[in-house]
C-alpha cells in the first residue's frame, strides 16, 4: 500500500539550513546597501557647502558715497561662475526683471580657484526718503562647472545663493543704529489673525535686525523668530514654536544685529497692548 502522503522531488526540496543561509546573505546584502547608500549621503553633505563667501553679513551704502565695494572670495579648488544682483525685498523676482536705483558691476563673472572677486555697487540716482533707511538684498548666487570624466553618470549639481540685507542711509543718519533701541516698545498685541503676537515698535530712523528674542514669565522662556522691524513702524514677533500665551508684565531678552553684524544683547519689559504704528514690516 502507498502512503498518502506525496512525495517532493529532490530537486525543490529546501530544509532549514538553506533558508538560514539564504536569510544571512540577504540581511548582508542589505547592510552593504545601506552603507553605500551612507556614504553616498555623506559625500554629498560633505559637498553641499557654498564655495563663495561674502565679506560681511551685510552692506551698509552711505549716501554720500558714489560706491561700495564688497568683497568675495572663493574658498574651494574650483572655478566658480557667479551672478550677482541686487532686489527689493522680492526674492523670486527674476534678476532681469528687478528695477532697483543701483549699478552692480560686474553682474556675471568667474571667480578662480583660492582667489577674490570685488563687486562694485553704485547709486544710478532717483527719489530716495532722506528721513530714514532704505533697505535691498545683495544676492551672490555661484554655479559650478560640470565635472570632467562622469562617464554618463547621473550627477547633482547644486547651486547656492547668497542673500543679504544692504541698508541704503541718508547723510542725515549719523547715529549708531543699535542707540535707538532705547526707544524700542515691546508689548503683547494681536495680528491681523486676531493671534496674539509680541508687537515691537520701533520710531527710530533705522531697520532693527532683531538676532533673538525671548520672552520670560516666570520659570517659562518663549523663543520668538528673528525679524527686522522697519523705521518708524513694527514687525510682530511670533513664537519658534506653537501659539503666544503670555500676558504682561514680562522681560523680554533680546540682541540687535550692528553694522558689522555683531549682536548687541539687551532686554526690556513687555507692556500692555498700545496704539498702532505707522507701517508694518513689508
Amino acid at each position: 500500500m502507498t502512503s498518502g502522503c506525496l512525495a517532493v522531488p529532490e530537486a525543490t526540496r529546501v530544509d532549514g539550513s538553506v533558508i538560514r543561509s539564504l536569510e544571512k546573505r540577504m540581511r548582508s546584502m542589505k547592510s552593504r546597501i545601506q552603507t553605500v547608500l551612507a556614504a553616498v549621503c555623506s559625500v554629498v553633505a560633505f559637498n553641499a557647502q557654498a564655495a563663495i563667501t561674502i565679506t560681511g553679513t551685510r552692506v551698509i551704502y552711505p549716501a554720500q558715497n558714489r560706491e561700495v565695494n564688497v568683497r568675495l572670495n572663493n574658498v574651494e579648488s574650483r572655478p566658480v561662475l557667479v551672478q550677482a544682483w541686487l532686489d527689493d525685498g522680492d526674492a523670486a523676482a527674476a534678476p532681469n526683471e528687478i528695477k532697483v536705483p543701483f549699478t552692480l558691476l560686474p553682474a556675471v563673472f568667474r571667480v578662480e580657484p583660492h582667489r577674490g572677486q570685488a563687486l562694485r555697487i553704485m547709486f544710478a540716482g532717483g527719489d530716495m526718503p532722506q528721513d530714514r533707511e532704505s533697505v535691498y538684498w545683495l544676492n551672490v548666487l555661484e554655479i559650478p562647472p560640470k565635472p570632467k570624466d562622469v562617464d554618463g553618470r547621473n550627477m547633482i549639481q547644486l547651486a547656492f545663493r547668497t542673500r543679504i540685507k544692504m541698508f541704503y542711509r541718508p547723510a542725515s543718519l549719523l547715529d549708531d543704529p543699535t542707540a535707538g533701541r532705547t526707544q524700542l516698545k515691546w508689548h503683547v498685541d494681536s495680528d491681523d489673525k486676531g493671534e496674539r503676537v509680541i508687537r515691537l515698535d520701533n520710531p527710530s530712523p533705522y531697520y532693527i535686525s532683531i538676532g533673538k528674542a525671548e520672552v520670560e514669565v516666570g520659570n517659562r522662556t518663549v523663543s520668538l523668530r528673528p525679524d527686522m522691524a522697519p523705521p518708524f513702524g513694527y514687525v510682530d514677533l511670533v513664537p519658534q514654536e506653537g501659539k503666544l500665551d503670555i500676558k504682561a508684565p514680562a522681560t523680554v531678552s533680546y540682541t540687535v544685529l550692528n553694522d558689522f553684524g555683531t549682536a548687541i544683547q539687551d532686554s526690556a519689559e513687555l507692556g500692555a497692548a498700545q496704539g498702532v504704528a505707522v507701517q508694518k514690516n513689508p
